[in-house]
């Protein structure tokens, strides 16, 4: 088993996994509803990196963000614009962009909440993910203790769920040039904040990290 020797703690790529988050039509896309212009300018380093995690077996487990009055009132409150529409089941805008098209066998998680954990099945997917169904339950991996975090909105969706990860005992790491913003203010607070809940590296730093 590859051990690499971290500031805070050991990495182990066996358990370890990706996290794409929100990087989804209606906050991607050119006059989107919900742009987040840094969004497009990142596209091609979050491809590398999930490209890396593909080839070294790494899983990748992506996050899409729906909304509506009905479920998500203080979030239409504070975005007053998505009471129509935007981010809605069933539309081209929750999809994920096609650069970073998720394969057939990852796993997309629909939530409702800016964090990845809040009433989703994350838990379920993550204790599961390295289990070996045909050989049952007793044979099994170590399950996943460390999640790179990368997509939109930084101080947002990705905070939230790194926030979460630390909370349950998950390892962080935090992708510094795969993340994006509205702003570089509201940008490098977070990864400010993130040294406490996690690592931060860039997308280079975070594949050197993976290679066996």
């Amino acid at each position: 088993m590859t051990t690499t020797e971290l500031t805070k703690w050991n990495f182990q790529r066996e358990r370890c996994a990706l996290m794409v988050i929100d990087m989804q039509n209606d906050f991607v896309r050119e006059g989107a509803i919900m742009e987040v212009p840094e969004a497009r300018k990142q596209l091609s380093h979050i491809a590398a990196l999930i490209e890396a995690c593909r080839t070294l077996e790494v899983p990748v487990i992506y996050t899409v963000h729906q909304t509506d009055p009905t479920f998500n009132p203080l979030e239409i409150a504070t975005f007053p614009h998505l009471i129509d529409e935007g981010m809605r089941l069933g539309t081209d805008g929750i999809e994920v962009v096609d650069e970073l098209a998720p394969k057939a066998d990852e796993y997309v998680l629909r939530k409702r909440r800016y964090s990845a954990f809040y009433q989703t099945d994350l838990e379920i997917v993550l204790r599961n993910l390295k289990r070996d169904s045909s050989a049952g339950m007793n044979c099994e991996a170590e399950a996943i203790d460390t999640l790179i975090i990368c997509g939109t909105v930084t101080n947002i969706c990705c905070e939230s769920t790194a926030r979460d990860a630390y909370y349950r005992d998950y390892k962080v790491i935090f992708g510094s040039d795969v993340c994006s913003a509205l702003n570089k203010e509201a940008h490098d607070a977070t990864l400010a904040n993130m040294e406490l809940f996690g690592q931060v590296m860039d997308s280079k730093e975070i594949i050197g990290l993976l290679q066996p």
